[in-house]
């Protein structure tokens, strides 16, 4: 079973500061959620995907991590002692109950799955319920890039085109690129994690296709060949960068000058660096 990329987090120090900043890029950000366990998120909405900006609420004593139970909370916590940043790739799921078992079968994590609930609001301010049930992987020497997979149990309640509607006229999440000292290492718990084979496009490097989108494992010298710097632990994979589809990759270069956001012209991408970005380079392509 092909999976496709559910959402990508974004944690940060500053939830309301990171969601003016993705704003000014031309996204329309969601108001301010709490997870029962202490986090807190504003959401970026795309027809089939979105990115989580995240952050630990104030005075929260977080759950550390069991041996069967992975805590989200505390990896949130324990990535933001160092950096911000892109902590954690997520998939998605039809059963997560049946992920687990998969993932602790195919060796990339024995935890039990986590099912939670929390109130959303819809476009109009009405009160509606949202539930999610996750399975979380672990990868071998990994601490700061993190994996799971992610049920709907209410999609309807959650997706909605009105939180679609952008300025810079985003479609979706094309690509996350994870950097890694030595991307054949991941090869095996991505392919569990993915279900799909990797390509080798180019010497050491990895792809895997997920459908329109793909998950890229560089090298580090490759990751920043191709986004111009990035910021990463050169010693252990971290996720330094992702891309989005805009319909008129012009207009949204007027759209960041306008804003006064640098950025790069590779090729036919607009690069914002990371060290702009919270830490996360993010790439606008066209569609």
């Amino acid at each position: 079973m092909t999976r496709r990329i559910d959402h990508l987090v974004v944690a940060v120090h500053d939830l309301d500061q990171a969601g003016s900043f993705y704003q000014r890029l031309g996204f329309q950000v969601g108001a301010r959620n709490r997870h029962p366990w202490g986090t807190e998120n504003r959401i970026v909405q795309l027809p089939s995907s979105f990115i989580e900006l995240i952050t630990v609420g104030e005075g929260t004593a977080i759950a550390p991590h069991r041996a069967s139970a992975f805590s989200f909370g505390a990896f949130v916590q324990d990535y933001l002692r160092d950096r911000e940043g892109l902590a954690m790739l997520v998939l998605d799921s039809k059963d997560a109950k049946a992920d687990a078992a998969l993932f602790s079968e195919s060796g990339i994590g024995s935890f039990e799955p986590f099912h939670f609930e929390r109130s959303g609001r819809r476009p109009d301010g009405s009160e509606t319920k949202v539930a999610f049930t996750l399975a979380f992987t672990s990868a071998e020497n990994s601490p700061k890039a993190g994996f799971f997979v992610c049920q709907q149990h209410f999609p309807e309640n959650f997706w909605n085109p009105e939180f679609q509607r952008h300025d810079n006229k985003a479609t979706q999440i094309s690509s996350v690129t994870l950097a890694a000292p030595s991307p054949e290492r991941l090869r095996s718990f991505l392919r569990a994690f993915s279900g799909v084979q990797p390509a080798s496009p180019d010497g050491d490097d990895l792809s895997f296709r997920l459908g329109d989108s793909h998950i890229d494992v560089l090298t580090p010298d490759d990751a920043a060949e191709i986004y111009g710097s990035v910021e990463a632990e050169l010693d252990q994979p971290s996720f330094v960068a992702f891309a989005v589809r805009v319909e008129d990759i012009h207009r949204q270069a007027q759209w960041l000058d306008s804003a006064d956001i640098p950025y790069q012209h590779i090729g036919s991408r607009l690069i914002v660096p990371a060290s702009a970005a919270f830490g996360v380079a993010i790439a606008f392509e066209p569609t």
